[in-house]
């Protein structure tokens, strides 16, 4: 460690004398952002089967009324939902499905764009920008009057979600001290997994429409708390604004914080990246941006081939298993609730633990926990009596979400941010979203076919293969980023002892 890094340490690690609340403060304003991608991603969940009819039925209710004085005949259709609710409009298959991935599209659409958007505006306005179009997606939904508005809005707030996903955890990157980084970029799942949970529990009892209009109030709660949050020091530097980041650091870190180092150690790595004058070229070309995106892009391929959205699916079907008569919308909150504490408890543990030991035991317990139950459904399907051991697939549920949430569902956007320097950080990260949005795509799209060619046992068995595979990447391609600065990170890309 240079005497430089090992003095900045010093400064920021003894006495108190950094204010780490302002920058706790700074990372929660902007996660509301994630609060709002978790809303949106979440929706689906109790909105839709209010929005679909009962099978073989659609209209249950017609009535005609003969107007007496025109004779003009007016058809009153009554719908009526799968919840027994009374709705506007319905939905058939094609429109559901449609309403349900449009948002990925969204989020592919403006991945990269947000990414221009940190480097040319910067990373704070980008992220009140985003508030526009998470806003469209709420207005379109509660005033939709068919299915073409509920399908304009969930491609607005892909729009918010692929753009969040980008300045979010590139903004909490570059406020935070060496110290508690690891921490603060936890935070982006974290309140992921809140604003899933929110709408789960309030989705639950409410119209789809009422829910709606509780979580628009998030947007411009966005713009009021965030709006006082100050731009990262890196992005100033980089325009040339040394006052301007000298005072968000000072505000950042604290009165008492001796910002001179810390200061002259950004100048240095923004001066080395305006020198390399980095494309998307040079990306590929030299050694440490190239291992950064090949452990970037990995992460996030495992993460969404961990198997994660086959194991959230049959959820109903595992607490159903296990003799439970608990109704599906409290086992789909008791999930959220299980997803959301183990991902705060990740966020106390990843600077203490490190991250490549979360990464790994995420890989062990889920590539188990799969196993066991891939041989359950089997047992199961080739018709043995497995209901005295309907225990093991709830246990493994509960194992295999705790598991994902302290490792592979917090740490690949937290990791996102740490591995990249800064001339190439904005595309990098805007490049990597996209992957893993079309990641999300290609996964939901084909895990209904892989089930009924294969079976849902195979498609566990296949996960879990995929996770003895990620154990491998993760142990020897993945570095440990714990306590280290940028500087250490990239000479480690490099291949450079440190």
């Amino acid at each position: 460690m240079d005497k430089p890094t090992m003095h900045m340490l010093s400064v920021q690690e003894k006495g108190g004398e950094t204010r780490r609340a302002t920058q706790y403060l700074a990372a929660v304003a902007a996660t509301i952002g994630a609060v709002i991608a978790g809303t949106i991603l979440a929706w689906t969940s109790p909105a839709l089967p209010q929005l679909e009819p009962p099978k073989n039925q659609s209209v249950v209710n017609i009535t005609v009324v003969s107007h007496n004085l025109t004779n003009i005949s007016v058809v009153n259709h009554t719908l009526i939902n799968s919840l027994g609710m009374p709705a506007d409009f319905l939905l058939d298959g094609k429109q559901s499905s449609l309403v349900s991935s449009i948002s990925a599209i969204g989020a592919l659409c403006s991945a990269l764009p947000a990414g221009y958007l940190t480097q040319k505006m910067g990373r704070r306005p980008t992220i009140l920008v985003l508030s526009i179009p998470f806003m469209l997606n709420w207005i379109l939904i509660i005033f939709a009057n068919g299915a073409g508005m509920l399908i304009a809005g969930r491609f607005f707030g892909g729009v918010g979600t692929g753009g969040i996903c980008v300045a979010a955890p590139l903004y909490i990157g570059e406020i935070a001290e060496t110290s508690i980084r690891g921490s603060l970029g936890a935070f982006f799942q974290l309140f992921l997994t809140v604003g899933i949970l929110m709408s789960y529990v309030i989705g639950g009892w409410t119209h789809w429409r009422t829910l709606s209009v509780v979580l628009a109030t998030l947007p411009p709660l966005l713009v009021i708390v965030f709006w006082w949050m100050p731009e990262t020091p890196q992005y100033l530097l980089g325009k040339n604004r040394r006052r301007e980041a000298e005072a968000a650091l000072r505000w950042l870190r604290g009165p008492d914080a001796d910002l001179t180092t810390e200061l002259d150690d950004m100048q240095k790595e923004i001066d080395a990246a305006t020198r390399q004058r980095a494309g998307i070229t040079s990306m590929f070309t030299n050694r440490a941006p190239r291992i950064a995106f090949v452990c970037s892009l990995g992460l996030m391929f495992f993460q969404q081939f961990s198997g994660v959205n086959a194991v959230i699916f049959y959820t109903n079907d595992i607490f159903r298993s296990a003799g439970s008569d608990i109704p599906p919308v409290i086992a789909t909150i008791i999930v959220g609730v299980v997803q959301t504490l183990a991902t705060y408890v990740s966020s106390l543990l990843i600077e203490k633990a490190g991250r490549r030991i979360l990464l790994l035991q995420s890989c062990v317990i889920m590539g188990i926990t799969l196993i066991a139950l891939g041989i359950y459904f089997k047992l199961q399907s080739s018709g043995y009596n497995v209901s005295t051991v309907g225990w093991i697939p709830l246990v493994a549920l509960v194992l295999y979400i705790i598991s994902f949430s302290m490792g592979f569902g917090p740490i690949p956007w937290m990791m996102m941010a740490e591995l990249f320097a800064g001339e190439y950080r904005s595309a990098a990260t805007g490049i990597t979203v996209i992957v893993n949005w079309s990641l999300v795509f290609i996964v939901t799209l084909c895990f209904p076919l892989m089930r009924d060619a294969i079976g849902i046992y195979s498609c566990f068995w296949l996960y879990s293969g995929f996770m003895i595979v990620c154990f491998f990447f993760t142990f020897f391609m993945i570095p440990e980023t714990k306590g280290k600065s940028l500087a250490q990170i990239q000479a480690i890309l490099a291949g450079k002892s440190i």
